[in-house]
C-alpha cells in the first residue's frame, strides 16, 4: 500500500498529540498520587514498572512523565532509591519572593493574606467538626515548639501546627497548595524565633486558637488566627529599621 507524504505527516502528528496527552495525563495522575498518599520531601515514588501497571501506561510514557516532573523540580532521582519527591519548587518560590535579599513588608502581607484566607476560612468548618481528640492532637503538635532548640526547628514546629490545622479541614487540594508554600511560610516563621519569649508567645497563641476550637467559638478562632498571622510583622519592621527586638517583646493581644 502506498501512503502519501501528507498522509504520513498527519498520522505522525496525530500519534504525537495522542502520546503527549498520555504523558500529560500521567503527570497529573502521579501528582494526584503524591497528594493522596501525602508523600513528603524525600519520600520515594513507586518504581517505573509499578507506575506503568498502576496507571496502564507504557514504560516510555512513564519515563517522559517523570522527566516532566523532574524538569519542574517536583521530583529528583537518587541512587538505589529512584524517583523521590523533591523540594525544587521551594527554591523557585524563595527567588520569587526575594528572600535572599530580604523579605519586604508587602511580601509578608501577601503571603499572610493568602494564609488568612485559608486558615481563617476553615474556621467555620473546624469549630463544627473538630472533636476533643483532634484538639488534643493539635496541642501535642503545638508542644513541640517548646523543645525545639534551633531557629530552624522552631519554624518547622510552628509550620507543623498550622499544617495540622489545614489538614484537619479534609480538603486535599487546599492542603497540597499549602504544602507547596511551605518553604516561603517557614521563612516567615523564622522571624523573631531566635528570642525565647517569641517561642513562648507562639506556643501560647496556638493554644488560644485550639481553645477557641474546643469552645466552638468561630469568632474567637478568626480573631486569634488573624492576630497571630500579623505577629511576625513587628520583627520584620525592626530588622528593616536596623533594630533587633530586645528582651521586652510585645506579646500578642490576649
Amino acid at each position: 500500500m502506498v501512503t502519501s507524504e501528507a498522509g504520513r505527516t498527519e498520522a505522525e502528528a496525530g500519534a504525537a498529540v495522542a502520546h503527549g496527552s498520555a504523558v500529560d495525563r500521567l503527570v497529573a495522575e502521579i501528582r494526584e498520587l503524591v497528594a493522596r498518599r501525602a508523600l513528603g520531601i524525600g519520600d520515594a515514588l513507586p518504581r517505573e514498572r509499578e507506575l506503568g501497571e498502576m496507571f496502564g501506561a507504557s514504560r516510555n510514557t512513564v519515563r517522559e512523565a517523570l522527566t516532566v516532573l523532574r524538569a519542574y523540580g517536583l521530583i529528583e532521582t537518587r541512587p538505589k532509591v529512584g524517583a523521590v519527591v523533591a523540594d525544587g519548587h521551594g527554591e523557585a518560590l524563595r527567588r520569587l519572593f526575594s528572600f535572599h535579599s530580604g523579605l519586604s513588608p508587602d511580601s509578608f502581607r501577601d503571603v499572610q493574606g493568602f494564609r488568612r484566607i485559608v486558615e481563617t476560612g476553615i474556621g467555620d468548618m473546624l469549630v463544627l467538626s473538630a472533636g476533643p481528640a483532634d484538639c488534643d492532637r493539635l496541642d501535642a503538635v503545638n508542644d513541640r515548639i517548646l523543645t525545639a532548640a534551633t531557629v530552624a526547628e522552631r519554624a518547622a514546629a510552628d509550620y507543623a501546627f498550622h499544617e495540622a490545622l489545614v489538614d484537619l479541614a479534609g480538603n486535599r487540594t487546599m492542603l497540597a497548595t499549602y504544602r507547596l508554600l511551605r518553604p516561603v511560610i517557614e521563612e516567615i516563621m523564622r522571624l523573631g524565633k531566635a528570642a525565647r519569649p517569641v517561642q513562648a508567645n507562639t506556643h501560647e497563641a496556638h493554644g488560644r486558637i485550639v481553645a477557641a476550637l474546643r469552645a466552638r467559638d468561630r469568632i474567637a478562632f478568626a480573631y486569634r488566627m488573624s492576630r497571630h498571622l500579623e505577629y511576625g510583622l513587628q520583627f520584620l519592621l525592626n530588622d528593616e529599621e536596623g533594630r533587633r527586638p530586645g528582651p521586652a517583646l510585645r506579646p500578642e493581644a490576649p
